[in-house]
């Protein structure tokens, strides 16, 4: 896996068109989906045996499924209501309101948010306990920021659609970064270090020097900002890493990392993105 250099457009990916709801929940109760809503993907070690490896592409397939479906029925509704054909923006908005009520992760950040805003701790913790068993990286938002020793690093992921391949378990993340120096010292950035985990939990290391070919020096007060992006086998994941990066302004400065806190790689987004 490596990490690609790239310029983010807006509206890459999106597609146009119309999801009939009652035919959708039919299918939904059926399991007959589209072939374009299944998946391939499966990682399954040699030593389980058949029955284990099927268990685990019907929940992968499954997951995948869900996952594609609600995304798509956003998709819609974002072209309905630009379209302002709010009859069929509608009509979608139910079927997403039906299909967050089935999903589990959905119901259960909806309930852990609505808990927390009722200061219901207690219940709030259960639901967070119950998404670390059934979905550990949707406790993740798809940002992070955190500062070390004076450097902030802010990041933003968004899933990329056009350049996905779902059915050959092929999904494209971007990111956004922006690297802020608060301290009173010049620092510039020598390396980075990323640590990549899918669903699956198969995480890899990735070293490289700079940035997007780069290795810029950050004075005081000022930011640096680049995307990239990430290709990942399953729908989400996570990443988190360093910036190896040194002071500048005195000879013979030591390095130091700046950590990149976690953020999510969903091709659902954040929960304040739903509906």
């Amino acid at each position: 896996m490596q990490s690609l250099s790239m310029q983010v457009r807006p509206g890459l990916g999106n597609r146009t068109g119309r999801v009939d709801s009652d035919r959708w929940r039919r299918r939904r109760r059926s399991g007959d989906f589209p072939e374009r809503y299944k998946t391939v993907s499966v990682f399954a070690s040699s030593s389980s045996s058949s029955s284990e490896r099927e268990e685990t592409k019907d929940r992968s397939n499954s997951s995948l499924s869900r996952s594609q479906t609600y995304t798509l029925l956003k998709q819609q509704l974002a072209v309905a209501a630009k379209s302002e054909d709010y009859k069929e923006a509608a009509r979608i908005r139910d079927s997403l309101r039906l299909f967050e009520d089935e999903e589990p992760v959905l119901r259960l950040r909806r309930l852990m948010k609505q808990a927390i805003k009722e200061e219901k701790f207690e219940d709030a913790a259960r639901y967070r306990d119950e998404l670390r068993v059934v979905a550990p990286h949707s406790l993740l938002k798809c940002s992070s920021d955190a500062t070390t020793l004076g450097i902030r690093v802010q990041v933003r992921s968004v899933y990329i659609e056009g350049r996905s391949q779902p059915s050959k378990g092929q999904y494209f993340f971007a990111y956004r970064i922006r690297i802020t120096n608060n301290s009173d010292r010049p620092a510039q950035l020598l390396r980075r270090h990323w640590i990549v985990t899918n669903a699956n939990g198969n995480s890899e290391n990735i070293w490289g020097v700079g940035v997007i070919g780069e290795q810029p020096v950050i004075l005081p007060g000022t930011g640096f900002e680049y995307s990239s992006a990430c290709p990942l086998t399953t729908p989400n994941g996570r990443m988190e890493g360093d910036f190896e990066m040194k002071h500048i302004d005195r000879v013979g400065s030591p390095t130091f990392n700046v950590a990149i806190a976690p953020f999510c790689l969903s091709i659902l987004g954040d929960e304040d993105d739903m509906m």
